[in-house]
């Protein structure tokens, strides 16, 4: 008798039945039926991509335990992505913000690079840090400067959380005075209480500004990180050098930004040292009583025993002045903060230097342009 083969569901159902008992006889059937494996080469497609910091090699299918070493299933790339924020003003001083990528160029070494990322958005997120002198030289004009202060941080800090802020004083010592906040009512109590008195710790004081202060997560990118330093730059007891904290900002991507509490009269060769802090990180110093006088009538024209700064009682011409340049200084300082162009680009400068430097130019004639004058590299 002739035998007959079985049915052919018969056999596929049996087949069936026994790759699910034994999965390796799955595999070994999937990989001699011939399946083209799609996840071959993922890895080598997303390296290429320099611009990611962190580039994902998917697995052909996520078994168990997966999460558990995904690192194993990623590529980190050390990229050196730059954030250059930039300010542009007119010849009068005023912002200029109205200009597009196509108006910026910006060089590393000399060599012209690529924009990758821009934006003239205003208000863009921000963490500001208030460094407040309270050392026996602020005295003279304390009121003045608590005042500022004030007005400041309630500028800057509008309730927003994507505006941020902290407090921090020196006098002999530096302290981390108010957190990171978003609320501008504890930085504005506790300035409200600070008296001066002391020494002069402002190195160490940015030192904590970038160092020990909480954090708010997605900086330096957004929010950027700013210091607004209220002094007259003087340091006589701080632990650091200028050096080490000009360098320590660049490394953090802080833009510091002055005012000065230098008054009208006064030779202040510490002056020099608001001016490097604020240039070598792109910001700038601001000088609200360097001169007051300018404007009052009278002024070194009578004698008076009070000597040259005494202007005649009750007409409240000193105060006056002195009240308009502290309500510019703060609002130069606002609107700077609030008012620049973001420029981010990933360095193809394959050169060995830890520091880079940096030149952002414009296509316009009688412009002022500020940003930081280079960076240092991040370490493979």
């Amino acid at each position: 008798m002739q035998s007959r083969s079985p049915a052919p569901a018969l056999v596929a159902a049996a087949l069936g039945a026994i790759l699910a008992v034994f999965p390796a006889a799955a595999a070994a059937q999937n990989s001699s039926s011939g399946s083209n494996p799609s996840n071959a080469s993922p890895a080598k497609e997303g390296a290429a991509d320099s611009s990611s910091a962190t580039v994902s090699v998917p697995a052909s299918a996520p078994a168990p335990g997966a999460d558990e070493k995904k690192d194993e299933n990623s590529i980190r790339v050390q990229v050196n992505e730059v954030i250059v924020p930039v300010t542009v003003t007119d010849d009068k001083g005023r912002f200029v913000s109205d200009l597009d990528q196509k108006d910026f160029h910006i060089f590393e070494e000399n060599k012209p690079q690529s924009i990758r990322y821009f934006t003239r958005e205003r208000s863009q997120p921000v963490v500001i840090g208030f460094v407040l002198d309270l050392s026996t030289g602020s005295r003279i004009h304390w009121k003045n400067f608590q005042d500022a202060s004030e007005e400041l941080v309630q500028n800057l800090l509008t309730g927003d959380p994507k505006y941020s802020g902290y407090l921090i004083d020196y006098a002999q010592d530096a302290e981390v005075a108010v957190n990171t906040t978003s609320d501008p009512e504890p930085i504005v109590r506790k300035i409200r209480a600070l008296k001066p008195g002391g020494g002069s710790a402002l190195y160490d004081a940015i030192y904590l500004a970038c160092t020990s202060r909480k954090l708010v997560q997605g900086e330096p990118i957004e929010p950027r990180r700013v210091i607004v330093i209220i002094g007259d730059g003087h340091d006589n007891a701080s632990k650091h050098s200028l050096a080490q904290v000009v360098e320590l900002a660049q490394r953090n991507l802080v833009t510091i930004y002055c005012i000065s509490t230098e008054a009208f009269g006064f030779t202040n060769a510490s002056d020099d040292n608001l001016v490097r802090l604020a240039v070598e990180t792109g910001g700038r110093v601001v000088y609200p009583l360097g001169d007051v006088y300018k404007d009052t009538d009278g002024y070194l024209s009578k004698p008076s025993d009070d000597g040259n700064y005494a202007l005649t009682v009750g007409t409240g011409a000193y105060r006056s002045a002195v009240d308009g340049k502290m309500y510019r200084a703060v609002a130069d300082i606002a609107g700077e903060v609030t008012t620049q162009y973001i420029i981010r680009y990933v360095s193809d400068n394959q050169t060995s230097k830890a520091y880079r430097n940096v030149k952002v130019v414009v296509d316009l004639g009688n412009v002022h342009v500020r940003a930081r004058k280079g960076y240092y590299a991040a370490t493979p």
